[in-house]
């Protein structure tokens, strides 16, 4: 039942984050391992500090809102110890909090992008060393983790973290530099 629930989650979240190819994409994920966190009471940030902490060569981050201050300091810290971090942020929600974490994170070393092509880059996803996919409902904010009801999807899967990847560098090459 819980391998069924998470391939179930695991096609949606593909149709949704991926829309922007004419063919879809099918995958076989076998032994993936999967972590699944619920909010609020899931600490679900701490789970995605704990996997920021484990990087050892590269996290991308495309988020609509991003307003945790723990998790932007998390991300400065791997960059801080040799880790690539890249961050694609929405447009508008930047301007509504005048920059606040695309400031915060480029003065960390972080380099930050603005996607301006679409009316909201409403991804939520992080991928980590290209082996593992945290995607979800989860936006970066504290109403997120203590008053929402929000998941976050945690997948190890360098098979599922290549059509991530690809999405998330197709998005960077639109988005200009902050």
């Amino acid at each position: 039942m819980k391998k069924i629930f998470i391939m179930c989650m695991l096609v949606l979240i593909i149709c949704v984050v991926y829309p922007y190819s004419s063919k879809g994409i099918d995958l076989t994920l076998n032994n993936a391992p999967a972590k699944v966190c619920f909010s609020p009471g899931g600490k679900c940030t701490n789970s995605i500090i704990k996997e920021t902490e484990m990087a050892t060569r590269e996290i991308l981050v495309q988020m609509f809102v991003f307003t945790s201050a723990p998790l932007r300091n998390a991300l400065i810290k791997a960059q801080k110890r040799g880790i690539n971090v890249e961050v694609i942020l929405d447009k508008g929600e930047q301007q509504k909090q005048q920059y606040k974490t695309a400031k915060t994170l480029s003065k960390g070393g972080i380099a930050v992008y603005i996607d301006d092509k679409h009316e909201n880059s409403h991804n939520k996803i992080m991928i980590i060393d290209r082996e593992t996919v945290i995607t979800g409902s989860f936006n970066y904010t504290y109403p997120a983790e203590s008053r929402n009801a929000e998941n976050v999807l945690s997948i190890r899967s360098a098979d599922l973290a290549k059509p991530y990847t690809d999405n998330w560098l197709s998005h960077r090459q639109h988005s200009r530099k902050y």
